[in-house]
């Protein structure tokens, strides 16, 4: 449900103009003619564009002023008089003599920044007038969901803010940073720069989860996926080979099991018991001691579980900045992606809702400035190309490619054991981790240990097979 301005949208009272400052705009253009390379860089920095400009005949001057800017061409009263013409406005916007008062009616150019800022403010209150007006329309039209028009009013207001200028940040404080982060690096003589998956294997290649970026674990239907995910979760949380041992907060979005589903598995994972013990009501009194120990130290994890099926993208995003604000999560894990939908593009086929609901979660591991480890389906071309072996390739990601360019990193999980001409079949616990796209970083493969009866992974003894020494990706 996209918040855009429309003719439908209510329009002021008639007694009530909105915010705007005419000598405000007046001075920008102006500022413009008298010194065009410096104002229009100001310009562009604050992201000023011709609906920044209330007033009609302004905004089409500023739009003459832009298409010369984007020519490189010179800005002054003829060139913009001529551009205006080619328009098709200049009688409408007042001719040059329109153009020359805007000279004479700016005392000087050098308060051309405190102009632009009156302008981007006054701008900024009427889009926020818009979003609430809109806002206010949805509320009284039928809506399907309450909750879901809540997020697309929530991520409208922070798209406006998204949009501010001032984002940049200043190169030296970038560099203090960096180097502090290398120190901490070199201190902890780990080589990992992110959270620790808690795979010692998988951390010497991903050097750890880094906060935002998207991480993709992909892999065929019972593979052991939610199963790694849901391991990955439980030793970020538990501060598992963290140098300092600190838990770190998680927040998971299972879109496909219940809450009470992942807490057993993760109990039995956790403990080592077969939760098929529990299902058929016999567990021993050694067992149960397990249970209980695990139970006690899971129940200090910081985990933090939304189960909600059905989620919109938006809502998601809604979700994870609140679960975010509130609990300081660290990590967030979705299962699964194509368990995802985006109402505003469902219409448009599923290969653009995916590449919507894609471009959303790396907007959202950005925004928040954490790890977003998102589990996705593969197509069955593995099998279709090789039946042998069901190796995926980072085509095989399902729906669409945008999945593959957003991702940071991609995870590609197999087993030889589900495949019987697999010349490592007979290894009943072997689990094979591609890390067939590093954005920072080399890939390769990882073998774990996979004990299917606990649904755990642990590390193998043998680490990273087919080491690709080439490093970082070219993009």
């Amino acid at each position: 449900m996209a918040m855009v301005a429309s003719s439908s949208v209510p329009t002021a009272p008639s007694d009530r103009v909105p915010p705007y400052s005419e000598e405000a705009e007046k001075g920008v253009l102006g500022s413009i003619l008298l010194d065009s390379v410096r104002v229009m860089d100001i310009c562009i920095e604050h992201r000023l564009s011709e609906d920044s400009f209330y007033a009609p005949v302004h905004r089409t001057v500023y739009e003459a002023m832009l298409a010369l800017h984007g020519q490189s061409r010179v800005i002054d009263v003829l060139t913009v008089s001529e551009q205006l013409k080619d328009f098709g406005k200049l009688e409408s916007s007042g001719g040059m003599a329109a153009l020359n008062q805007l000279i004479d009616s700016t005392p000087t150019a050098a308060h051309a920044e405190y102009y632009i800022d009156i302008v981007y403010q006054k701008h900024l209150l009427r889009r926020i007038i818009t979003c609430a007006r809109i806002a206010e329309t949805e509320c009284y039209a039928p809506v399907d969901s309450a909750d879901q028009l809540l997020s697309t009013v929530e991520q409208s207001f922070l798209d406006i803010n998204e949009q501010r200028y001032g984002t940049t940040t200043p190169w030296p404080v970038a560099v203090k940073e960096t180097m502090a982060h290398v120190d901490m690096i070199l201190e902890t003589g780990k080589g990992i720069s992110g959270l620790s998956t808690g795979f010692e294997n998988l951390d010497r290649i991903t050097m750890g989860l880094r906060a935002g970026e998207m991480i993709v674990l992909a892999a065929r239907p019972s593979m052991g996926k939610t199963s790694l995910a849901m391991n990955i979760a439980e030793n970020v949380a538990l501060g598992k080979l963290d140098p300092d041992g600190k838990p770190h907060a998680v927040g998971i979005f299972s879109l496909e099991m219940s809450y009470d589903a992942l807490a057993m598995r993760m109990l039995c994972s956790h403990a080592g018991v077969p939760s098929t013990k529990i299902q058929r009501g016999y567990v021993s009194n050694i067992d149960h001691g397990k249970l209980v120990q695990a139970a006690s130290v899971l129940n200090k994890a910081p985990l933090f579980l939304d189960d909600t099926g059905g989620l919109d993208v938006l809502e998601v995003r809604a979700r994870a900045r609140r679960m975010r604000k509130k609990h300081n999560i660290e990590l967030i894990v979705i299962d699964y992606l194509q368990l995802m939908h985006s109402k505003e593009y469902a219409r448009q086929g599923r290969q653009i809702e995916t590449s919507q609901i894609s471009g959303n979660i790396k907007a959202m591991a950005k925004e928040l400035r954490v790890p977003v480890l998102v589990l996705s389906q593969l197509s069955r071309a593995p099998e279709q190309r090789d039946a042998k072996s069901g190796k995926p390739k980072l085509s095989d990601l399902r729906d669409s490619g945008a999945i593959e360019q957003d991702a940071d990193v991609v995870f590609m999980l197999r087993r030889p054991s589900r495949y019987p001409d697999d010349e490592q079949h007979d290894d009943r616990l072997l689990a094979i981790v591609d890390v067939a796209k590093h954005r920072n970083g080399p890939t390769g493969e990882v073998l774990l240990n996979f004990e299917e009866e606990y649904t755990r992974f642990r590390d193998r003894a043998r680490g990273v097979d087919d080491f690709d020494a080439a490093g970082p990706e070219d993009e």
